[in-house]
């Protein structure tokens, strides 16, 4: 009898589904708070409360759901958005050479999974790289949305029952990649992006100063491409 058999059983298949659950509890500690800033950041920008739902179900990508309050707010156009979210999302490509899409054949849950593919979701899958089953992965994943969209929703209330404007909301993206950062200087392996990232914006800011968003993300996925290109050859050569 194959796994995938063993796991159609309906016992095996909430053991699984728990197992997807408990996996996602150490990530869904930090999404749940994120997720309230980002209620709390809807309101607080002036847009409807339905906005938060919406873009968690629509998008459901932390830091670009961030982002695109600020530019939804500015009434940015439809091309800059879409631009902007190609460039920030544009690290998940890489995350598919490592994520255990494999284990997923259904192809509304396959279609689930690649659109559920977070940060964190690749994070766990990363940490623990054996053991994953359909029913774990995707029900994993599904946790973490729900951790963002109830947090979402938590921070809404929140915002109307406080119902006035909370300053430094804005940050909340800013902290997010802060933490990030510091976090990817903890492993050796990942400071060579980090100082990419560093040297794109500085490059950016001196070229374009009115535009370094945009310039500093380009050079910073070119560079990306330059240097794991470069680490390629140099893992064959070795």
């Amino acid at each position: 009898m194959n796994e995938s058999s063993v796991v159609e059983h309906p016992v095996a298949r909430r053991s699984e589904v728990r197992a997807g659950v408990r996996a996602s509890l150490a990530a869904g500690l930090g999404l749940f708070p994120l997720g309230v800033a980002f209620g709390l950041l809807v309101i607080n920008s002036g847009l409807s409360w339905w906005v938060a739902p919406a873009l968690s179900v629509a998008v459901f990508a932390g830091s670009m759901e961030l982002l695109l309050v600020g530019l939804l707010v500015a009434a940015t156009p439809l091309a800059t958005i879409a631009l902007t979210t190609l460039l920030v999302n544009f690290r998940h490509v890489f995350y598919a050479f490592s994520f255990p899409l494999q284990v997923v054949r259904h192809p509304v849950a396959r279609a689930y999974s690649v659109y559920a593919l977070i940060d964190e979701a690749w994070a766990i899958t990363n940490a623990r790289p054996q053991g994953w089953t359909s029913w774990r992965l995707v029900s994993m994943q599904l946790a973490l949305q729900g951790y963002w969209l109830v947090g979402g929703l938590v921070g809404v209330v929140a915002a109307r029952l406080i119902n006035r404007p909370i300053e430094g909301l804005g940050f909340a993206l800013c902290a997010l990649f802060v933490t990030l950062a510091l976090d990817a200087f903890r492993s050796r392996r990942q400071v060579p992006p980090v100082v990419l990232a560093g040297l794109s914006f500085t490059v950016a800011v001196v070229v374009a100063p009115g535009s370094a968003l945009f310039v500093a993300l380009l050079l910073f996925v070119g560079a990306l491409v330059a240097f794991h290109l470069l680490s390629g050859r140099s893992d064959a050569r070795a």
